[in-house]
């Protein structure tokens, strides 16, 4: 099909901004409508409209950590003689780990995030999962992105259950190229890598101010969500014209992680009605050389979390930020230096209102008696998921807003058991 745009901005720009602002029915099942603009042939990077509440004052940011991060890696419990036996080589030592509590400690190279953690601002739950047995990333990824076997992305349910859904601009933003699972149903999502490719027309301002004056007479949805969307431009215009500084300090990384996080924190601080945001750290797969892997990839997760909190301020008090990955790896270390695919892994909540400073769920130990079998005669089995994954998210979205009603409605079918955090 060829560019809709090409003969001018008539009946088919008309068609292509309706592509890129209409918004998905009630029924929340299915993807958000994504379209793209601009004209000549170079339509617009943003993804799908955002809608929001400019003076929402809560944020919630997800950061998914792609490939099955090694919960035992990021979060070794330290004092447990089986974990040392079962990792000779890949053990994080006692004496090289940040010492948490009397049982775990964090990763060396997680070590900016132990302010977090003695302030209290850091919450961990290690053997944390999902109930479903598959070891495939695919599967577990959009099994726990939707929240089980149900339509819809448990985020994108929640943003369209709550009693007063997203009714202004820039409410929800995905960092990335792809619209992550977690966000479908949810009443409009804008997917964007940073915020220079939130533009119509490219560098053809004419053809934005054509779109605005045709939209102008618009009525009812569609012409709302599109002045909504021309409102956002020009917020975020305003936010391009000056050079970024992040605020109290704050030193972020160079890498896309950081960079992403950034320009989420400043949508936070210019008080654009940012709702939710999505972000990923991939790249966690480590069958091989996992040291080396697990070292760099932790080091950049931290840097910018910590940059993120530093950056913030006084905003973290009204911005979570829960840190969750498909699946964890095996107890015990493989012959190639890493590890394979296994099953409880640990999930992070850092922000205003947890209780952190402490490890929250079960934990029994990494007794091989107390493992799954992995279908071999002798060594040790895989950690189970002794705390639910849902139950770490349902008191974060209650303090987003979320009551008894809308934690039906975004986890269906599953009896909470939410945790105090």
């Amino acid at each position: 099909m060829g560019n809709p745009l090409g003969g001018g901005v008539g009946s088919a720009g008309r068609w292509a901004l309706a592509r890129a602002v209409w918004c998905r029915g009630p029924s929340g099942v299915g993807q958000p409508g994504v379209g793209s603009l601009g004209g000549g042939g170079n339509f617009m990077a943003t993804q799908a409209l955002i809608t929001g509440n400019g003076d929402q004052p809560r944020t919630l940011v997800v950061v998914f950590l792609r490939g099955a991060a090694d919960g035992l890696a990021l979060v070794p419990p330290l004092d447990d003689e089986h974990y040392h036996r079962a990792r000779p080589r890949l053990a994080i030592s006692r004496q090289e780990a940040v010492r948490l509590d009397g049982r775990f400690g964090l990763h060396p190279r997680l070590q900016p995030l132990a302010a977090a953690w003695e302030e209290g601002a850091l919450a961990i739950v290690q053997a944390c999962g999902t109930e479903d047995q598959t070891r495939s990333h695919f599967e577990a990824q959009d099994l726990m992105e939707h929240g089980g076997v149900v339509a819809g992305g448990w985020l994108g349910r929640f943003l369209r259950a709550r009693p007063a859904p997203a009714s202004g601009a820039l409410a929800c933003v995905a960092v990335g190229k792809a619209l992550p699972e977690c966000l479908l149903g949810a009443p409009a999502v804008t997917v964007m890598q940073s915020l220079e490719e939130f533009a119509i027309g490219g560098k053809t301002p004419a053809f934005r101010t054509q779109l605005e004056h045709l939209y102008a007479m618009e009525r009812g949805q569609l012409g709302v969500a599109a002045r909504d969307t021309f409102d956002a431009l020009v917020r975020i215009d305003a936010m391009r014209a000056t050079t970024y500084v992040a605020a109290n300090g704050a030193s972020y990384g160079r890498d896309e992680f950081s960079t992403g996080l950034s320009q989420i924190a400043r949508l936070i601080k210019a008080g654009v009605g940012l709702e939710a945001a999505s972000i990923d750290l991939p790249g966690w797969d480590s069958h091989f050389a996992q040291q080396g892997l697990i070292d760099s990839l932790a080091g950049r997760l931290a840097t910018g979390l910590a940059a993120f909190r530093h950056d913030l301020g006084a905003r973290m008090a009204t911005t979570t930020v829960v840190v969750m990955t498909e699946f964890g790896r095996t107890v015990e270390e493989n012959s190639a230096f890493g590890t394979d695919h296994g099953r409880g892994s640990a999930m992070m909540v850092l922000g205003g209102g947890v209780l952190g400073g402490r490890i929250h769920g079960e934990w029994r130990g990494l007794d091989p008696a107390g493992l799954e079998p992995r279908g071999v005669l002798d060594g040790y089995g895989d950690l189970p998921v002794w705390n639910n994954y849902r139950d770490v998210l349902a008191p974060v979205l209650r303090r987003h807003g979320a009551d008894a009603a809308v934690l039906a409605a975004v986890f269906p079918q599953f009896a909470l058991r939410p945790f105090n955090l």
